[in-house]
């Protein structure tokens, strides 16, 4: 059984923060209805586009296992299909510009009216304060949240990572917000607003650095490079390269073959416990003994040394040889994999993390498949909605829209023109 099976999901998300939200709700089984305006849709189904006359894969990659009708919810009659919509569903998902649904006449006062039970959730670039109306994208959230001020070298700018924390990764904070308040509303019979700011979920995705400008009141961060390279700390939290965020020390070493192969690196970390094995492996067995090198506080000031020499052996070791040596020692190695390795991954694809789908107009692409796995409701993806595709099928089989009424609301144009194999 899905888990969200009979949960309706009214989806007003556009872009990347919201569907991505919706999308995992879609995943666990619930019934995610994106309502797109007509002749228009989402702004991503014609942003980067690779197929002509096709959706992007911005889009379909981030709007699978929905439905989508189009509406015009300044008409009249989509008001009105607006307000059964409220009334049947459970939960709304919204990532519009500050104060769009009051000029909508759906504020959250309404929404009540209509429903007691609905939940309202929303995505917004920054929480209530001085800079709630402000407009936000995936980098202006890295940056407001610290993440772009601790990232890069310290002697280089501040740089925003490749991963999107800050539109998916708000829409995963507010994914669980709504499950939160689901099941709620089974003990209070009562809807509520969820609200996830994307400043707020890229702050909570960077508290380790928020731990450790806490820390510096009580002197030097020692586990960064720049303490055993004698550089002054500021008053803040500085950027600290590949070190690893957990204490242990840590870089990104060359492999064989890094000359011409931009990824033949490995992470690798001199995790206290794995000590003398490493010293083994890289063919330096006094290290484990030495004054100096024998304790990790003792080798703070040798880091770079050590992490030289420990490259020199990487160096002579593919990526993967690296991993099959030191993972049997406990030895915290990983590769750096390419998204084109990632793509080609048979084990990622066994596990559903990749998916190939299949898609009417551009026909089939890779996409990512649902990255929690729940053994009783496994995530089964299917392709994104062609805009508009269920349009006819919501108005008769979720709002009760059937004859005479049904043409009416057609009619109007309300609904924009159906699609023939809708219609039908």
């Amino acid at each position: 059984m899905e888990a969200l099976k009979n949960v309706k999901i009214l989806d007003f998300t556009h872009v990347q923060s919201g569907p991505t939200c919706t999308q995992l709700l879609a995943w666990f089984g619930a019934d995610v209805i994106k309502v797109e305006r007509p002749g228009v849709g989402d702004a991503t189904r014609k942003q980067l586009v690779d197929v002509p006359g096709a959706d992007s894969l911005y889009f379909t990659m981030l709007n699978h296992n929905k439905r989508s009708i189009t509406l015009n919810t300044k008409d009249a009659t989509g008001k009105e299909i607006l307000e059964r919509l409220v009334k049947e569903c459970d939960v709304l998902v919204e990532n519009f510009a500050p104060g769009a649904l009051d000029r909508m006449c759906f504020g959250w006062e309404r929404i009540q009216e209509l429903n007691p039970r609905m939940i309202m959730a929303s995505v917004k670039g920054f929480g209530p304060g001085k800079y709630e109306d402000c407009k936000v994208y995936e980098n202006v959230a890295q940056c407001a949240g610290g993440s772009a001020s601790t990232t890069g070298f310290l002697d280089g700018p501040p740089l925003v990572t490749g991963a999107q924390i800050g539109d998916s990764g708000t829409g995963l904070h507010l994914a669980l917000g709504i499950v939160a308040a689901l099941y709620q509303r089974e003990q209070t019979g009562r809807g509520q607003k969820v609200l996830a700011s994307m400043q707020d979920g890229v702050i909570n995705l960077s508290r380790v650095k928020l731990r450790d400008q806490q820390r510096l009141a009580a002197g030097p961060l020692t586990e960064y490079s720049q303490f055993g390279e004698g550089i002054p700390f500021g008053d803040a939290t500085p950027r600290a390269g590949n070190d690893s965020g957990g204490g242990q020390p840590g870089r990104i070493l060359k492999c064989k073959g890094w000359e011409t192969d931009p990824n033949a690196y490995t992470y690798f970390i001199t995790q206290a416990p794995a000590w003398e094995k490493i010293c083994d492996v890289i063919g330096e067995p006094e290290w484990k003994t030495k004054e100096g090198y024998a304790k990790p506080p003792q080798r703070l000031d040798k880091l770079n040394e050590i992490f030289d020499r420990i490259e020199q052996w990487t160096m002579t070791k593919t990526k993967f040889e690296v991993m099959d040596i030191c993972n049997p020692l406990d030895i915290p190695v990983g590769p750096i994999l390419s998204m084109k390795e990632i793509a080609e991954d048979e084990g990622l694809r066994a596990t559903g993390t990749i998916v190939e789908v299949d898609h009417p107009e551009r026909g089939p692409y890779l996409t990512v498949g649902c990255p929690v796995k729940l053994s009783d409701s496994p995530a089964v993806v299917t392709r994104s909605p062609l805009l508009g595709e269920h349009t006819a099928e919501v108005l008769r089989d979720v709002l009760g829209y059937q004859g005479e009424e049904f043409d009416r609301v057609v009619a109007s144009g309300a609904v924009g023109e159906l699609r023939v194999e809708a219609a039908e």
